[in-house]
């Protein structure tokens, strides 16, 4: 398996944070107006290798599921700065389930190889309106002291916006 045969089987498209992603479910009932629940598969390669910086509102739990281990820099809203690697090395410290909670600012890389294959379950569902790309100047005024670790996990599109 390669990341161009998965693309092509789980039917992903480029995701504007970086990687290839494709919605797999959506709860038929809602909370509040929102789906109460969703999912997608999320897809880091080998040319695409950076899930770029950002947010969400709601909380979201990713699920491991094949190819190289992938690592994830988390920074809490009260700038505190955690990595944590999904993969099937549990022995080693990896992770088969990692819980971001919303508000939380996240970034993934893949760690090596061609692919890293993900889940993520959003709940509630998840609406691009709830959804916040980090821009250089932001992190520059909210987390200066982290402002150069995370320089390249900002999207290139983001480097001079506010």
């Amino acid at each position: 398996m390669n990341s161009a045969t998965i693309i092509a089987q789980l039917g992903l498209e480029p995701h504007l944070e970086g990687g290839y992603f494709r919605r797999s479910y959506t709860a038929p009932h809602s909370i509040n107006g929102r789906p109460a629940l969703s999912s997608i598969y999320y897809l880091l390669t080998a040319d695409s290798p950076i899930g770029h910086l950002h947010r969400n509102r709601s909380d979201i739990l990713h699920f491991w599921q094949g190819g190289s281990s992938l690592r994830y820099t988390l920074i809490s809203p009260n700038g505190e700065l955690k990595q944590k690697v999904m993969g099937p090395n549990i022995g080693a410290g990896e992770q088969l389930q990692i819980l971001v909670p919303g508000g939380y600012w996240k970034a993934s890389e893949l760690c090596a190889g061609d692919y890293g294959l993900i889940s993520e379950a959003v709940c509630p569902g998840f609406d691009f309106a709830d959804h916040q790309l980090a821009s250089a100047a932001q992190i520059q005024h909210d987390y200066p002291q982290h402002c150069q670790r995370l320089a390249r996990l900002i999207s290139p599109s983001r480097n001079n916006n506010s």
